[in-house]
């Protein structure tokens, strides 16, 4: 007998009724009590499996590198491609032995005669780029130099005016070879031959820059006349021609172009030129050169406004030279 055992009951027939309803329902809290204490019992949260995928420092931060302002970066250059226009040098006893200009020499009467030339024409420069217009500042830097005839001089004052603008400061020279029909720039200044301006006229090259010849003497540079075209003329009058020769100043604004052409009166490519460049250098032989031819090269160069007339060959009498009382100054034997 034990505590769940139904005991008898005494007493009248209610009390015992009474009693068992109570021992019923002892019974019956005692089988809901284990339940309803399983229910309310907190659940542990699940205890995670150890993974051996991992690596054991995996789990570890590794140390942060230290915050390093990055160094500005300079802005790259351009990188610039070596030239490939080719470099002569200068013939300078072949120079002396013509009676032209010699760079580096000792400063002698003509070269004294040059300086004044050439600074007329620098100061005719200043003033057509002054009066503007379309294209002035080129135009102002280009200067053709021709004759009435052949045998006049033209190349003699033409190299050496090149070599006396070369001297100056500011500016760059380029020497010109337009005389198509008998080129001669080049074998006066002892320099080899090569491509030129009918090359780059005609298509075969398409920069003229590249054919540009660079001398060993500063600021000079030459451009052959190259390959003979019996059609010069017309290529100096097409449309090609007009954006080479203006771009030959355009390229470089310190450039300074000198033509040196054909005679006005024996070939027509001074006249064609003549509507491109600022001035004309007209040479003119003293005792040679008659009134009205003088007359006539002037009217077939009027495509350009400003021609100067520059007197070549002029004999000098004894005490009468413009410079030369300072000979021994200059170098040369005192007179």
């Amino acid at each position: 007998m034990n505590d769940q055992t139904p005991k008898r009951l005494g007493g009248s027939l209610v009390e015992r009724a009474a009693a068992h309803q109570a021992f019923v329902q002892r019974q019956a809290a005692q089988q809901h009590a284990p339940a309803q204490q399983a229910a309310v019992a907190p659940v542990a949260p699940p205890v995670p499996k150890p993974r051996h995928d991992i690596p054991v420092f995996g789990a570890v931060e590794a140390p942060r590198a230290p915050l390093v302002r990055p160094e500005p970066v300079a802005a790259a250059q351009p990188v610039q491609e070596p030239s490939t226009r080719r470099r002569v040098a200068i013939d300078r006893k072949k120079l002396a032995e013509h009676g032209m200009l010699v760079p580096g020499a000792t400063v002698t009467a003509l070269a004294e005669e040059f300086r004044l030339v050439k600074r007329q024409l620098l100061t005719t420069a200043r003033q057509i780029r002054a009066a503007g217009g379309e294209g002035a500042d080129d135009r102002s830097r280009m200067i053709l130099v021709c004759s009435a005839k052949p045998n006049d001089g033209k190349t003699f004052c033409a190299i050496n005016l090149a070599l006396s603008l070369a001297a100056e400061k500011d500016v760059e020279i380029l020497l010109v070879d337009a005389d198509f029909a008998k080129p001669d720039v080049l074998a006066r200044l002892g320099a080899p031959d090569g491509p030129g301006l009918l090359d780059a006229l005609s298509g075969g090259v398409k920069n003229v820059e590249d054919c540009v010849i660079d001398t060993d003497v500063p600021q000079l540079s030459v451009l052959p006349a190259g390959t003979r075209s019996v059609a010069d003329t017309e290529l100096l009058a097409s449309a090609r021609a007009h954006a080479i020769l203006d771009g030959l100043a355009a390229a470089n604004p310190r450039r300074i172009v000198i033509f040196d052409s054909p005679p006005i009166l024996a070939a027509s490519p001074a006249s064609a030129l003549a509507s491109h460049v600022g001035q004309v250098m007209l040479v003119v032989r003293a005792d040679r050169t008659r009134e009205n031819e003088l007359r006539d090269a002037v009217g077939l160069l009027d495509g350009c406004d400003h021609i100067q007339l520059l007197l070549n060959s002029v004999s000098i009498q004894p005490g009468g030279r413009r410079f030369g009382s300072y000979g021994a100054y200059y170098g040369e034997p005192d007179q």
